[in-house]
């Protein structure tokens, strides 16, 4: 009998080898089991042949860009039917947000396919997708993250978006409130840039103040390193804020604010040196 599941992945990528081993055969055809196991039309067989076509010179976010081409073809056509599919065939949430290991990137095309198909109506009967998209990033960040796929919607629908991130701040779950302050980073790594935000970063701000003093470390670390984005861009304005913080600042919060200002500290800029200082 068949049953859902991730395929075997080690802890860490050992030496000679890159993140792209994670999506290979063995990723390919546990994502034709799952698929299979939740929508018994799938052409498994087929998919796979597709899959596998071409793989092997592409790195990891090239992969996800082409299984996730594949899922187009072999899922349901109609956009909000697809994500259906993919969401019966996830595996539990995360039940922790440490020493996780690489296993989750195998839901990299997951997160591709709402990137690169959630945001067309005409992919969906002509109906708007956005809440669909919304639903599939929430479950997936709780397996994954749905940072990379976040960003085209933010940049496409910013207001409704950010209106979504913010109440997602008070979810019970830290990798989805992660995910309201990851997923809006101006230069996450990895992933495109969101030139609004890099130009003006202020319609975020909101949600970092929300989850400055969050209870998990795993989303305080976000917090700054997005905080520490804003500063390569506007400086003082990432130094205010960080002044602010400082006061009546919990040790928690102190550390963060070190955090987030230790590039511009390595680059001996005083004002950064002087909040890292009231915040040691």
């Amino acid at each position: 009998m068949r049953t859902i599941q991730l395929p075997p992945a080690p802890q860490k990528i050992s030496k000679g080898n890159t993140l792209k081993v994670l999506l290979g055969t063995p990723a390919i055809d546990c994502l034709a089991n799952n698929i299979a196991c939740v929508y018994p039309e799938f052409k498994a067989k087929e998919f796979r042949v597709a899959a596998l076509k071409g793989l092997k010179p592409l790195m990891i976010l090239g992969r996800g860009d082409h299984v996730a081409k594949a899922l187009r073809e072999f899922l349901p056509q109609r956009y909000s039917d697809a994500i259906d599919v993919l969401l019966e065939s996830l595996t539990p949430p995360l039940t922790r947000t440490k020493e996780v290991g690489l296993g989750v990137f195998f839901y990299l095309p997951h997160v591709r396919f709402v990137a690169n198909y959630g945001l067309d109506k005409t992919g969906n009967g002509g109906e708007d997708p956005f809440e669909i998209s919304m639903t599939a990033q929430y479950e997936l960040t709780r397996r994954f993250t749905a940072e990379f796929s976040m960003r085209p919607y933010l940049i496409a629908h910013p207001e409704r978006t950010l209106k979504r991130l913010l109440m997602w701040t008070k979810d019970p779950d830290p990798h989805v409130r992660r995910l309201c302050s990851e997923g809006s980073r101006p230069r996450l790594p990895w992933a495109m840039r969101i030139p609004a935000f890099v130009k003006d970063p202020t319609p975020v701000l909101p949600i970092l103040e929300a989850l400055k003093d969050d209870e998990d470390l795993y989303v305080r670390r976000s917090v700054a390193n997005h905080v520490g984005d804003i500063a390569k861009d506007h400086p003082e304005l990432a130094f205010e804020i960080c002044e602010r913080w400082a006061k009546n600042a919990s040790p928690q919060r102190k550390w963060l604010i070190r955090h987030a200002l230790r590039h511009p500290a390595k680059k001996g800029v005083k004002a950064a040196l002087a909040l890292r200082k009231l915040a040691g």
